[in-house]
């Protein structure tokens, strides 16, 4: 019977259960599933697996020795995506990798089917990223604390970490994640940090301060007063600026 490990949909619970399969070496008679994503199917044989960080240091150190950073970075960024079957998709990626001369060039494999899925999901996510780069609109509240809310589809908040501690270096600020239910705070002059199990207080959130209330204001009027009516291009705009996007933008409330 094919044994398929079950784990949470985090890094170290998807490594935790790569670990335990590749232990065990069952090869192509093994899976991955993510906890609550999946669909039983006959003939397996299923395994609740714990996170486990040694586990997942163990599996980070495999990779990167065997497949390289750059194989690294893509299958990261594919476990950060919304796909239910990302875990055995990188699982089987590992195993293949074993199959050619340099493991380090698998990710060149691209007719190979679990390559080019952990290719194309290291790809979507990296693009979410860099939109939330450009679309992320921060809010200062009473307490002084830049604050902002985003709806992604998948987990980006490590993706565009370090983007943003580099351009406010010297504030106290926060990213909250609604799909995920994740918080990305910075401490001035500090290391970011991410926040899990907390839930968001949308009282105090909600409250902003005097100076930040004028700023919306004049910044909503320059964006009406720079808009032209008789040009407008709806369908266009949605090409650079996708509806899904707007709730959280300050221009578009």
């Amino acid at each position: 019977m094919k044994q398929v490990y079950i784990c949470q949909d985090t890094i170290i619970g998807v490594f935790s259960a790569i670990h335990d399969a590749w232990m065990e070496n069952r090869d192509d008679d093994s899976g991955i599933a993510l906890r609550g994503q999946m669909m039983p199917k006959m003939f397996c044989e299923y395994t609740e697996v714990e996170e486990n960080e040694q586990k997942s240091i163990a599996v980070e150190r495999l990779i990167k020795k065997n497949l390289g950073y750059n194989a690294y970075w893509d299958i990261y960024h594919a476990l950060l995506s919304d796909d239910c079957e990302k875990a055995d998709a990188v699982y089987h990626t590992m195993l293949d990798a074993r199959q050619i001369k340099d493991s380090k060039r698998i990710m060149e494999h691209l007719s190979n089917p679990h390559v080019a899925r952990v290719f194309e999901l290291s790809r979507k996510v990296g693009n979410e990223a860099h939109i939330f780069t450009e679309f992320i609109r921060f809010r200062e509240l009473e307490n002084g604390v830049l604050f902002s809310e985003i709806a992604p589809k998948s987990q980006v908040l490590t993706c565009i970490a370090d983007h943003f501690t580099n351009r406010f270096p010297l504030e106290n600020w926060i990213v909250y994640d609604q799909t995920h239910e994740i918080f990305l705070a910075h401490q001035a002059r500090r290391k970011w940090v991410l926040v899990q199990g907390e839930a968001l207080n949308t009282e105090a959130a909600g409250k902003i301060s005097e100076k930040e209330g004028k700023f919306e204001n004049l910044w909503k009027m320059f964006c009406r007063s720079i808009s032209i009516d008789e040009r407008g291009n709806p369908n266009l705009q949605r090409g650079h600026l996708p509806i899904c996007y707007r709730k959280n933008m300050t221009e578009f409330n």
